[in-house]
């Protein structure tokens, strides 16, 4: 296993010194801090994905009609 180029023995020390820089009362705060981040920023990217994705538009034959979820300009003005 070489996570980063880092073998087993040097990912236990990075750990014993975290655990010795925050304390274990500290260790489950902080790793769900990072969840948490890295959720924000995975949910920013997929949204920014999401907006550059261009709509799918249909044709229609003459003969169709399409439902608007939108009001329009007459339904607006009597609200």
């Amino acid at each position: 296993m070489n996570l980063f180029g880092l073998g087993p023995m040097e990912l236990g020390i990075i750990l014993v010194i975290i655990l010795l820089l925050f304390g274990p009362k500290q260790i489950p705060k902080l790793s769900r801090m990072f969840g948490k981040a890295v959720k924000d920023v995975r949910e920013g990217f997929d949204s920014a994905n999401d907006e550059e994705k261009p709509a799918k538009t249909e044709v229609l034959s003459d003969n169709d009609t399409v439902a608007s979820s939108e009001p329009t300009k007459s339904e607006s003005k009597a609200e």
